[in-house]
């Protein structure tokens, strides 16, 4: 005799009782009185416990480092300069404590201009802080609260070992929810040109991030903060970014010790390397950047760098984008001396440079991407006194643009009237009678290199020129 399963066993009672009270509606079946089987725990299902205890006390343990920001508005001044103050709700953010002691890290965009701001610790307590110090240049910030006992603090991890797909914990009180949690996964890292910042090294998550979570930590399931959330792309579900632990932990030890970022500074602009543009200095896409102005008594020039050099590699480390070069370079100390590894009409040359402090005013040229193979399109004339004077060129002599016909390759690959050409593949041209001899000597189906000046700076591009 077959032994009927339990699913069975439940089919036949149910038939046997709809068919007695579909016969005598008035007549009532007693349930027969069947033990239920014990219920069998799977390994898969201990685990996934397992696994939701560890979250849970992390989310627990992480919470009280957690606390919200409100920047401080002063209404109405009085006599003697004081007046109410008010949080900003508009402006209102996350942040988290970085040390028994009160220091708080956060965005420098929930700061603002902000000197002042209110904090609300997990139990409820508001306090004062003051701005410490703010970074614009990774988007940043440091506050200090003065409190009479030790703070719960959370502590920073490694961000040079995030990996894709690792889970991760966001923190933070969006649109108002004090200490929301969040849990995703890493789904990108080195995320840069998201034009959030000047030195951009992302990591992305899925862990959502809305509104009011900036400046809040991202955590590793160990419980270390290996991010600071600082934004989201607006209506794109599960995209948000975190700055690396070990970025914010360099800017946050500068804040509190100096009040303000000091970073190295090499003196070059630079530009990406296009297809095109690599295999004109002979290096293969990507690898490097592109050296197109060189700053007079700089650490670069001093060095013995030139226009036309591609940067490959910087004390060992790979470049392969302008932003990666800036980020490598303002990491080192004003003063330190680097090794950057170039190449230079097909050598490879290793110069070592002596790096001073960053300037305010950071260069990085750059060009339109689209390339059409279309005819050259440009009028050319030198350069006179007048004409520098209206295009505010610092230069007395070189070959002006003084038309770039419309629907053209120049046009395409941003000429336009006023620039300077300065080189015709690495050769000077100081007047349209050397440019001239220069674009002579390309053979068809060659492309030309043209090293260009624009309000005082220098990029260079590509151009395929029609058949003759």
């Amino acid at each position: 005799m077959k032994t009927q399963t339990p699913f069975a066993t439940a089919l036949v009672l149910g038939l046997a009782l709809s068919a007695g009270l579909a016969g005598n509606p008035e007549s009532t079946l007693a349930a027969p009185d069947i033990a239920s089987p014990p219920r069998k725990e799977s390994s898969g299902l201990r685990m996934l416990e397992e696994l939701q205890t560890v979250i849970t006390d992390l989310a627990e343990e992480a919470k009280p480092s957690v606390v919200s920001i409100f920047p401080i508005q002063t209404l109405g001044k009085s006599r003697d300069g004081s007046g109410e103050r008010v949080p900003n709700s508009t402006g209102s953010g996350s942040g988290v404590i970085i040390d028994p002691n009160g220091h708080i890290i956060t965005n420098n965009h929930v700061v603002g201009d902000a000197t002042e701001v209110e904090v609300r610790l997990s139990d409820k307590t508001k306090l004062f802080a003051q701005v410490v110090g703010k970074d614009p240049d990774t988007d940043l910030a440091v506050l200090k609260v003065t409190t009479d006992h030790p703070l719960p603090a959370a502590r920073f991890g490694d961000s040079t070992g995030v990996k894709v797909g690792q889970w991760v914990l966001a923190v933070g009180n969006p649109f108002g929810l004090d200490r929301t949690v969040t849990l995703g996964v890493v789904s990108g890292i080195g995320r840069e040109n998201i034009n959030l910042s000047r030195y951009e090294n992302f990591i992305q998550t899925d862990a959502s991030i809305n509104p009011g979570n900036s400046g809040g930590p991202l955590f590793n399931l160990r419980g270390d903060v290996i991010g600071i959330n600082t934004a989201i792309i607006n209506f794109a579900q599960g995209i948000g970014f975190a700055i690396p632990s070990n970025m914010a932990k360099q800017v946050m030890n500068q804040l509190i010790s100096k009040g303000k970022v000091v970073r190295a500074w090499l003196g070059v602009g630079l530009q990406p390397l296009t297809p095109d543009l690599a295999n004109k200095f002979g290096v293969d896409e990507n690898e490097g950047v592109l050296v197109n102005e060189v700053f007079e008594r700089d650490p670069a020039a001093l060095a013995g760098i030139k226009p036309g050099d591609v940067i490959t590699k910087v004390d060992g480390a790979l470049v392969d984008t302008p932003n990666k070069l800036s980020r490598l370079v303002a990491a080192l100390d004003p003063g330190s001396s680097t090794r950057v590894e170039v190449v230079r009409d097909g050598k490879r040359l290793t110069l070592n440079v002596a790096l001073s402090e960053r300037r305010d005013a950071v260069v990085t040229a750059s060009l339109p991407q689209s390339r059409t193979d279309l005819k050259l399109g440009i009028d050319v004339q030198d350069l006179t006194a007048g004409l520098a004077e209206k295009f505010r060129l610092n230069e007395s002599r070189g070959v002006l643009i003084s038309k770039v016909e419309a629907g053209s390759l120049a046009q395409a690959e941003g000429l336009r009237e006023g620039d300077l050409v300065k080189e015709v593949n690495r050769v000077d041209t100081g007047t349209v009678g050397e440019f001239t001899v220069a674009v002579s000597k390309v053979k068809r189906g060659d492309t030309i290199l043209l090293r260009v000046l624009r309000e005082g700076r220098a990029f260079y591009v590509v151009l395929k020129p029609a058949d003759r």
